[in-house]
């Protein structure tokens, strides 16, 4: 049996409304008096591209959103797509003072939209477009977050920028892949004109190494960011893998993003192999699309989860159930169609997932999303830069604090480095690497923002605290490192 929608237009849109709507402007006054302003504020360390946090939102205090939306975008150039998208529970307002006081902590995401959104819907232009001062071009492969901000930090910096990107549209998952009751891909999107109006040059649809060689591009361009983020869903590596209705997570959440929600196929029961967050947003769209039983199966247990906790919460209250300690071994077919998943108990002996022999059952379902992470590009990464460092993960190896890889004119950030983490992390790193790249070509240092702390166990992170700012110094040591002298 196909698959096919299951709720009319006015259900999905009601549905699928925003999960955090947008403060009106008391609301946004009334929540901003309540900052205490801090100084040396934990909120600003603890986000990934240094935002002024008690800047903007006393500007915000003050009536003056306008203000508010400059200190933020110059800070973040996808500062709208953050305060939707960002873990602001365990960054910035995971950092908030008022935590320690047993008080609600200030609502910085929500600020943060409301500034973005006022200047967004007025046309009111907050970032002057910088003269080019240095003539050597740089060209940035990906246009997601990593891409978007090392462009437009390398624009504000005086450079000429051209951006590569293989699909139709910029944006890369925040505007393919984000959950649609967190960010509709318009925001994304215009996130992507303000790039454009610094300055930066476009060109979509333009697959490196089929369109052109990166030995054309290093005739061009003086330096190359590579931001190529991740690629296709794990393989699960069972039978029935190939079946019709058995689609990667982000394939499905792309589709809501591409084509009309009420046109979009739907199970009746759809199990979701994965416990990440986005399986999460698998699960939970599921459900909001008209799915009678939406379910997570994960071969570990609750506490294992990668996903966030009030992303696990998110789901349940929206009627998502979880098989834990589950593993898939069979996606089971009728007729040439899913017709259930075939799972066997499982138990942790220490890290190792074993599996219980003799309880194996069938668990009915009409589609399977696989949402068990994205293969590493690597193949790809090495057939463009032979030579480039690529550990045995996949991963680029690129100096943590510039970007700076074992090419001298080469620099990576994002996913495609860092093995997958936020979409500010992604936003910092290009960042980071824009200023390295600055001084790469032109031998000036500029101050990059502060080193952030890496706040909440979900993070996988060690330790926790305060970091101090990058320094110039460090700056040209960690370039001595991987350039050579000019």
């Amino acid at each position: 049996m196909s698959l096919q929608p299951l709720l009319p237009a006015a259900a999905i849109a009601a549905n699928m409304a925003e999960l955090k709507p947008p403060l009106r402007p008391q609301e946004a006054v009334v929540e901003a008096s309540r900052c205490l302003f801090c100084f040396d504020a934990p909120c600003i360390m603890a986000c990934p591209t240094g935002i002024d946090v008690p800047a903007f939102i006393k500007k915000i205090a003050s009536g003056n959103p306008v203000g508010a939306a400059r200190t933020i975008l110059t800070a973040n150039i996808l500062g709208a797509s953050c305060a939707r998208v960002c873990p602001t529970q365990v960054l910035c307002e995971g950092a908030c003072v008022l935590d320690d006081r047993d008080e609600q902590p200030i609502q910085i995401g929500r600020l943060q939209r409301y500034a973005t959104d006022y200047v967004e819907q007025r046309a009111i232009s907050v970032l002057t477009r910088p003269t080019l001062q240095n003539g050597r071009k740089v060209a940035v492969i990906g246009a997601g977050p990593a891409g978007l901000g090392c462009a437009a930090e390398l624009a504000r910096l005086g450079h000429p920028v051209t951006i590569f990107e293989k699909q139709a549209q910029a944006g890369g998952l925040n505007t393919y892949g984000i959950a649609y009751y967190k960010m509709q891909p318009r925001v994304s999107l215009a996130e992507v004109e303000l790039v454009k109006s610094l300055g930066v040059e476009f060109r979509c649809g333009v697959t490196i190494g089929r369109d052109l060689t990166v030995a054309q591009l290093a005739g061009e361009f003086a330096a190359i960011f590579v931001a190529v983020g991740l690629g296709a869903a794990t393989k699960l590596r069972i039978p029935g893998e190939t079946l019709p209705e058995v689609v990667d997570a982000l394939e499905f959440i792309s589709r809501l993003h591409t084509e009309p929600l009420d046109s979009i196929p739907i199970g009746r029961r759809v199990a979701v192999i994965g416990a990440g967050n986005t399986a999460i947003d698998a699960v939970t769209q599921s459900k909001r699309l008209g799915a009678e039983r939406a379910f997570i199966v994960y071969r570990r247990g609750e506490p294992e989860m990668s996903a966030y906790d009030f992303e696990y919460e998110h789901a349940k209250d929206d009627g998502a159930h979880f098989l834990f300690h589950a593993a898939p071994i069979e996606i089971v077919a009728t007729h040439g169609h899913v017709s259930g998943l075939k799972l066997i108990r499982t138990r942790l002996v220490g890290d190792t997932v074993e599996m219980i022999p003799g309880t194996e059952w069938i668990e009915p379902c009409d589609l399977v999303l696989k949402a068990v992470g994205q293969e590493k590009q690597a193949a790809m990464i090495r057939s463009l830069f032979p030579s480039l460092n690529v550990d045995a993960r996949g991963v680029v190896q690129r100096d943590p604090l510039t970007g700076a890889t074992n090419l001298p004119h080469v620099f990576a950030g994002g996913d495609c480095a860092n093995g997958g983490r936020e979409v500010v992390n992604a936003v910092g790193e290009g960042k980071k690497s824009a200023h390295a790249i600055h001084a790469f070509l032109t031998r000036e240092t500029v101050p990059l923002p502060v080193q952030p702390s890496r706040l909440g166990a979900k993070q996988g992170a060690s330790g926790s605290g305060l970091l101090t700012p990058i320094r110039a110094h460090e700056l040209e040591e960690a370039l001595a490192r991987s350039s050579p002298s000019q």
